[in-house]
């Protein structure tokens, strides 16, 4: 159960987004903002990795979707909101100022990578890049026995061997994928990877190459 507070909260945050002059996210009737952010963010509570992290990671925040969410469930959690978009970033600032539990970088995964490195407990990822990009870009910045959880589509949840290939080559190794209903008929798979090795020093590479040109 969602506390009243924290409902309001999260609802809040949508009229503030909804009152941006910049175009933070494509959705923009309230109801389908809840349903479509709101609660498939919320479905990352299922996960166990996420509920018993003491540092967590998202990449590409963007709006703030699942970061925000996940941040103001669990106040004990020290969550770092990644977005290398500015006036994404600056809007992730000033929505989280009543969150003392959030740090926003606003860099690429890759410069923040070479900078603190396999430190954090989980990485969250919605809507960002292919699994193989998104195995490098995650990698270097989670500990050898934390995760990675990746929001998808019922379509391309189940790895490929191709993503199983990415995997290994960066530490990480498939684990298992939650199915999930944020809201009625909607479809939705949380995969989960496991950071089984240390990830080389050669990773990451230089910005970009991660998704221009990936491992499988």
């Amino acid at each position: 159960m969602i506390a009243v507070e924290d409902a309001g909260w999260l609802v809040a945050l949508l009229d503030r987004i909804g009152l941006e002059s910049q175009n933070l996210t494509a959705i923009d009737a309230i109801d389908d903002a809840i349903d479509r952010h709101l609660m498939d963010s919320l479905v990352g509570m299922a996960v166990p990795e996420i509920r018993e992290a003491r540092g967590i990671v998202d990449l590409g925040s963007g709006g703030g979707f699942p970061g925000l969410v996940m941040a103001r469930m669990l106040p004990d959690v020290s969550v770092t909101l990644v977005e290398s978009e500015r006036r994404k970033a600056d809007w992730l600032v000033r929505a989280a100022a009543e969150l003392p539990n959030v740090r926003v970088v606003a860099d690429r995964t890759e410069a923040l990578a070479r900078e603190e490195r396999e430190v954090w407990d989980v990485a969250t990822a919605r809507a960002v890049a292919a699994t193989p990009s998104l195995l490098e870009l995650a990698a270097p910045l989670v500990r050898v026995g934390g995760s990675l959880v990746a929001w998808r589509g019922p379509s391309d949840a189940e790895p490929t061997p191709g993503d199983r290939s990415a995997a290994a080559e960066v530490g990480f190794a498939f684990d298992r994928v939650i199915e999930v209903e944020p809201f009625a008929g909607a479809e939705r798979r949380l995969v989960v990877w496991a950071k089984t090795g240390a990830t080389s020093d050669r990773f990451p590479r230089r910005p970009g190459r991660a998704t221009k040109r990936p491992l499988a």
